[in-house]
């Protein structure tokens, strides 16, 4: 399985969106909707079954995904969760229900949410530069950490290159320094502040910060003040040498190309996306993770504030996205817009986000997809957010 999970499709710091997944209707079928304990839905904003479970039904039959699983929150957080197509190719077995999946570079938000407590707590200055917190760490042709700011590592405005972008085929354990030495071993992008393009270098070094700063591992940094704080009971930061994922969980799937065949890519070690893409959640702990976040329990008003201070962003999200500090927005069909995130990792492909008005969807499916089937996703998810 090392040698089949490239590395050309790792994380949406890579364009893999020029593949299209392949249909595998024939090898899978679609789940039945279930659905958690609620009171029946009144004049809330609660999606209708059938309009969800269409949408799950439609990204494993048309667009060719193995699973598909969603959590949707209406204003009173009533949750109701939904499922279809397979967990198991190999033995066929069902989706669990809100079931664990890597969720790529949705760590990015947790670990932008950790750099924000601190400088709320007087730790870390937003514009104060990389150096002042790893003195003489950041250099390379065009980088130097005496000009970068913390705030443009979190809005992806530094110029750092991409550092996943030169990884090699070798599935295998990263240090967090091994992956910046690679990165810096590039030329910059771009002058720090010029111009904005996505690299999960800058959570590399956002993540050495808090590290510094703390002096413990970031792993612990966001299970004690994010996880634990507001309980979200299926969410971590996987250990070194971790593979596996803990709970229950669909099988991921890998594909070379259009029309080659599906590769389980599951257990493999995910420490090449450390900061910027390393946790497993669920689709029910990502709507409670970005409804606290927004509605301040997480983060003074001060911080919260410049974390939602956006510019527009580019690849890899939809048109009319903004990006702020770790912290997307993303406009709704219906008016206004939805804050979240997203993320890519072999095996499984996260969207979604929560409302001002307290809505909130999210989507999973065990394929990381082309750019059209991210799309479909995010209409599915505007859907729940705009009935």
């Amino acid at each position: 399985m090392r040698e089949q999970v490239r590395q050309k499709v790792r994380s949406s710091g890579r364009r893999s969106g020029r593949r299209t997944a392949v249909s595998v209707a024939a090898a899978v079928a679609v789940g039945v909707m279930t659905t958690g304990a609620l009171a029946p839905p009144a004049a809330s904003a609660a999606v209708r079954p059938d309009s969800m479970q269409q949408g799950l039904n439609a990204l494993v039959h048309t667009d060719g995904v193995p699973a598909a699983l969603a959590s949707v929150q209406d204003r009173e957080g009533r949750t109701r969760t939904y499922t279809a197509g397979v967990g198991d190719l190999a033995t066929g077995a069902k989706v669990p229900r809100d079931g664990q999946v890597r969720i790529g570079s949705n760590t990015k938000t947790f670990t932008a949410v950790v750099v924000l407590q601190l400088v709320g707590e007087g730790e870390i200055g937003l514009d104060a530069a990389v150096d002042t917190y790893l003195p003489g760490l950041v250099r390379g042709d065009g980088i130097d950490g005496r000009h970068l700011t913390v705030r443009q590592l979190l809005q992806h405005t530094s110029g750092l290159p991409n550092y996943s972008k030169y990884l090699s085929d070798d599935i295998r354990h990263y240090d967090p320094r091994e992956l910046l030495d690679l990165a810096l071993q590039h030329k910059a992008d771009f002058a720090p502040g010029a111009n904005w393009a996505y690299s999960n270098t800058n959570y590399l070094v956002a993540g050495l910060i808090i590290e510094k700063v703390t002096g413990r591992p970031l792993a612990e940094e966001i299970d004690r003040r994010i996880v634990k704080r507001i309980g979200l009971r299926h969410t971590y930061f996987p250990a070194p040498g971790e593979v596996t994922i803990r709970e229950r969980h669909p099988r991921g799937y890998y594909q070379d190309s259009a029309g080659a065949p599906l590769v389980d890519a599951t257990q493999w070690d995910p420490s090449w996306a450390w900061a910027a893409g390393q946790m497993v959640s669920t689709d029910s702990d990502l709507n409670r993770f970005f409804t606290a976040l927004l509605t301040g329990r997480l983060l003074p008003k001060a911080q919260l504030d410049q974390m939602r201070t956006t510019l527009p962003a580019g690849y890899p999200f939809t048109a009319g996205a903004r990006y702020g500090l770790g912290l997307v927005s993303t406009p709704l069909s219906c008016g206004g817009v939805y804050w979240g995130h997203g993320g890519s990792m072999t095996g499984y492909e996260t969207r979604g986000g929560v409302t001002e008005d307290g809505r909130a969807a999210e989507v999973a499916v065990t394929l990381q997809p082309g750019q059209a089937t991210k799309e479909r996703m995010d209409g599915v998810v505007d859907a729940a957010l705009c009935r």
